[in-house]
């Protein structure tokens, strides 16, 4: 045995299946387990009373097999290849856009909400229960979405209607090209404070808003057509009709609800699947939250389903059939009806992807109903 200083005995032992040294100090033995290879620990390696334990230099932690360590910091420490910002998470990065732009599929590159055109028309509830504070709260959900989006006569044009006892047109799809044109006519945007006639702004939506005299492109250029409702409290009128004929015309329509809007009123608005369409919260302090929703939705684009209502509108028994399936009970006489379908030509059994689909939308519908009930 090597003496050490003379007051420090040392050698090597196994303890409890570690390699460690033993030596004494002032006549005290002390394992060094650390001695042997550091342990495999990558950076430090820490004696503790009767074991041992790997610590990481500044700027790193330890991985999950406790001996090897990773930087804190990867976005630093790599080659993220981030277009925009790179954020560090537990183990590693991820990459995010700034406002007004969402992230390619490679998951680095970042683009504008909308790389094609799009006509969107807002219509905003200016009614007498909403206030003048929050009015200015919707202002600015208004202007939030517009920084999302590409404005210019060949990419986004956007309109927007405000409702109470009766509809105005602040300004239509040809009025601005500009997103800075629109957040200002926005910001001068006077408070209605009476009525809430919803119904009606959705008509004057449906039947002037998207006409190509007020700025909307041609059905034949295949351009979205988007409108985003927003209510605050139960409409003075009739919304099922207007809505329904805005949606049948290929207008796809996000309802918004906060505070006293009615359920079932938001989802006679909003477009199927509603689980995608209606946005509803308690109060305005959600606003934000519904905004970047809003805005993601929009981006990914409208999808088309053309296929499913055609094939409903072909086959109506089939579908008014398939309604019963979410009732809370099946007669006799549905089962006669189901029998009697099965005998048209229109409603033979290649009409199955129709009913998937009705199916899968009614579950998510109903989901939905559930949520906003709780």
């Amino acid at each position: 045995m090597e003496e050490y200083g003379g007051d420090r005995d040392c050698c090597c032992l196994l303890f409890s299946g570690k390699a460690s040294t033993t030596f004494a100090v002032s006549g005290i033995e002390v394992v060094d387990y650390c001695a042997l290879d550091n342990q495999g620990c990558q950076h430090q390696c820490v004696n503790t009373e009767d074991s041992y334990y790997c610590r990481c230099h500044p700027g790193f932690i330890l991985n999950p097999d406790k001996r090897t360590c990773r930087n804190k910091d990867v976005c630093n420490s790599v080659d993220h290849g981030c277009e925009h910002v790179c954020v560090n998470t537990d183990s590693s990065y991820i990459c995010h856009c700034y406002e007004g732009f969402i992230l390619r599929e490679d998951k680095k590159t970042c683009r504008i909400c909308t790389d094609g055109p799009l006509d969107l028309v807002f219509v905003i509830d200016g009614s007498k229960s909403l206030g003048e504070d929050n009015f200015e709260i919707v202002k600015e959900f208004v202007s939030g979405v517009l920084d999302s989006l590409e404005i210019s006569p060949k990419a986004a044009r956007v309109g927007l209607l405000q409702y109470s006892t009766e509809v105005r047109t602040e300004f239509t799809l040809k009025q601005f090209s500009s997103a800075k044109d629109m957040k200002k006519a926005v910001s001068q945007m006077k408070y209605m404070g009476r009525g809430s006639m919803t119904g009606l702004a959705l008509k004057q939506m449906f039947e002037r808003s998207f006409t190509e005299a007020e700025g909307a492109r041609p059905f034949s250029a295949n351009v979205p057509r988007i409108s985003i409702v927003f209510t605050d409290g139960r409409a003075q009128d009739e919304v099922s009709e207007w809505a329904a004929r805005a949606k049948r015309n290929g207008i796809i329509i996000y309802a918004i609800g906060i505070g006293k809007a009615i359920e079932e009123e938001l989802l006679e608005i909003a477009s199927e699947p509603s689980y995608k369409h209606l946005f509803y919260a308690e109060d305005f302090t959600a606003m934000e939250d519904i905004s970047e929703e809003l805005r993601a939705r929009i981006c990914e684009g409208p999808e088309s389903t053309t296929i499913a209502i055609t094939d409903v509108i072909a086959c109506p028994n089939l579908a008014v059939h398939h309604k019963y399936l979410f009732e809370d009970s099946h007669t006799h006489s549905t089962r006669t009806t189901a029998k009697a379908s099965k005998d048209k030509d229109q409603c033979k059994c290649e009409n199955l992807v129709t009913f998937q689909n009705y199916a899968t939308n009614e579950v998510q519908r109903l989901t939905q109903r559930y949520i906003l009930s709780e």
